[in-house]
């Protein structure tokens, strides 16, 4: 038998508006890849490597993760265990324009502006090919 339909309205809901601020431990990753059964890699501004994350059961089934997405990422949950796991998603990120409004977004995940990505001054996308002055 599949989940009550109020549990997955619940939870989509929940995933909807972001929080005021976020609690101790919270961060927010951007999703590398899947690892197996409910596991993903996901990158933390400010450390190197990825972490090794687990989506809890009311996730699963419900909201779909996918590469590049964002989510928010307890590092505190599996402190006192000892495996590989190093955090527990406990919100996804769906409306990425609200998300990235609120003070608390990290600054290298924003997406730089095309004038921002302009360095390349050199760059013959869009223009003719020299003449050819041999004939």
């Amino acid at each position: 038998m599949g989940k009550p339909k109020r549990n997955l309205l619940a939870t989509a809901q929940e995933t909807l508006s972001p929080p005021m601020a976020l609690d101790n431990g919270h961060m927010i990753a951007k999703v590398i890849k899947a690892e197996g059964n409910n596991l993903w890699s996901v990158e933390v501004p400010g450390r190197k490597g990825p972490l090794l994350v687990e989506l809890p059961a009311r996730f699963r089934s419900t909201i779909w993760l996918k590469r590049g997405g964002f989510v928010v990422v307890d590092t505190t949950a599996f402190e006192g265990r000892e495996n590989k796991l190093q955090g527990e998603v406990v919100n996804v990120v769906r409306e990425e324009k609200q998300w990235k409004k609120l003070a608390y977004w990290p600054s290298e995940f924003e997406k730089p502006t095309y004038l921002e990505e302009s360095d390349d001054e050199n760059s013959t996308v869009g223009q003719m090919p020299p003449a050819d002055d041999s004939a």
